[in-house]
């Protein structure tokens, strides 16, 4: 759609920079995609995770021993709630981050499908209200300019989330999102290259994305 990006990248979590590493990845469905910006996300979900899992140095292989990384289907539950590892870093020469969203789809008794987002982590001190929404994290954009600054945001998110609302029967899916701050859009900048006005039907300002292979979980 013309309101959103011009182009995507896809980004493997591998062992090596190797064609059978990269490939090994895929197969595994151990992957994330962005919207053309080069943010890393990785995700893991496992019933031994808590608030400390991050305080080790170690943490992503302590995580592959305990848990399932993006891509991976989690096993039968007992008597706990899957919690998820989720580490977003913003590109380097780029926006800061806005937020990470955890987005759950599960299926009813009745076959009815469901959507939720939750808000997991947000910069700049801003909370989630009692109905679920977050203030937006701003907009540093000067259209006639085409730039932007980092002076809201994060740079790095690492956080541990439990999925409040589990049902050990229900069959689910969970995945990430990772929102940048508002940065101009493509055709804010060509417009300024170009010394014209920005199209009035287009957007100029874009939050840039990125988003991760589902992790699944399934009763017996």
């Amino acid at each position: 759609m013309r309101e959103f990006s011009s182009g995507g990248l896809a980004g493997v979590w591998a062992e090596s920079n190797t064609r059978e590493s990269i490939y090994a990845a895929l197969l595994r469905k151990e992957t994330f995609a962005t919207s053309g910006v080069r943010l890393k996300v990785r995700v893991f979900a496992g019933y031994d995770f808590d608030k400390n899992s991050l305080e080790d140095n170690n943490w992503v292989k302590t995580a592959y021993d305990n848990g399932v990384p993006m891509g991976g289907d989690l096993p039968q539950a007992t008597d706990k709630a899957p919690s998820f590892i989720v580490d977003a870093l913003k590109e380097t020469d780029g926006a800061n981050l806005d937020r990470i969203q955890m987005i759950k789809g599960w299926v009813d008794a009745t076959g009815k499908a469901h959507e939720k987002i939750y808000n997991i982590a947000l910069s700049d001190g801003r909370t989630v209200d009692a109905n679920g929404k977050v203030a937006p994290v701003g907009n540093t954009v000067d259209v006639k300019t085409a730039t932007y600054t980092n002076s809201i945001g994060s740079t790095h998110f690492s956080v541990v989330w439990t999925d409040p609302d589990f049902d050990a029967g229900q069959h689910a899916f969970y995945y990430v999102r990772v929102l940048q701050i508002p940065t101009p859009r493509w055709s804010t900048y060509d417009a300024v290259n170009l010394g014209i006005e920005p199209r009035k039907d287009l957007p100029t300002t874009i939050q840039e994305r990125g988003w991760t292979s589902p992790i699944w979980y399934a009763p017996n």
